[in-house]
């Protein structure tokens, strides 16, 4: 949390543009929102919304480059007698524990993936921070490993564990919507899809650094 006045008040001028127009884009659309309304809803004006929102898009995906850090940190900060596949299935046991916004499965969880299927602009948006994640962790793997960032191995397990996540969470949010809407079973199915990819990824990787 930054401790500076500027910093703070930063932060709470994007939190406010977020909250702005989350709410917007879960009521109306995302299609359906201009930067305008937003700014209005906020009460700032268009450049600062754009000071700190580039597209329009980013402002729906705000918490993405927080997560990817997550994500990021959990294979570059691990216990060197954890193997950085094992790390990643841990980490999905650890936010769920701790009930991190990443792996929210609720009435309000639903609204979004509503509204990302309600939009061409966001459902393209979703592939590219999913393919700009492959790369992330393709990297920081490598990194993990003293391998070149080219490494195929790396790029193998970087796949293997992004479509884990991808469908656990698709199974997650399937399982809330059509499980009377049960918190508790959906993170249960969320996990148990990660537990399966990681052993697949495990059997995949055999003889390489990464498991």
């Amino acid at each position: 949390m930054p401790t500076d006045l500027r910093s703070r008040k930063r932060l709470a001028t994007r939190r406010a543009i977020s909250l702005a127009a989350d709410r917007l884009f879960l009521e109306r659309g995302f299609d359906n929102v201009t930067v305008d309304e937003i700014a209005a809803a906020a009460d700032v004006g268009r450049m600062t919304v754009f000071n700190h929102f580039p597209r329009k898009e980013d402002m729906f995906f705000d918490r993405e480059e927080e997560g990817r850090e997550v994500l990021l940190d959990a294979l570059r900060q691990r216990d060197p007698g954890v193997a950085p596949v094992e790390a990643l299935r841990l980490l999905a046991h650890r936010l769920v524990a701790e009930q991190r916004p990443y792996v929210e499965f609720s009435n309000r969880s639903q609204g979004f993936i509503k509204t990302i299927e309600g939009s061409e602009t966001l459902k393209a948006r979703a592939r590219a921070i999913r393919d700009e994640l492959a790369q992330a962790v393709r990297v920081a793997l490598a990194e993990c490993a003293g391998r070149d960032p080219g490494d195929t191995d790396a790029r193998l397990a970087a796949e293997l564990l992004l479509a884990t996540w991808t469908v656990a969470f698709i199974e997650a949010h399937r399982t809330f919507r059509e499980g009377g809407r049960d918190t508790e079973k959906a993170k249960a199915a969320f996990l148990a899809v990660v537990d399966k990819g990681s052993v697949g990824a495990k059997a995949a990787m055999g003889g390489t650094p990464y498991v």
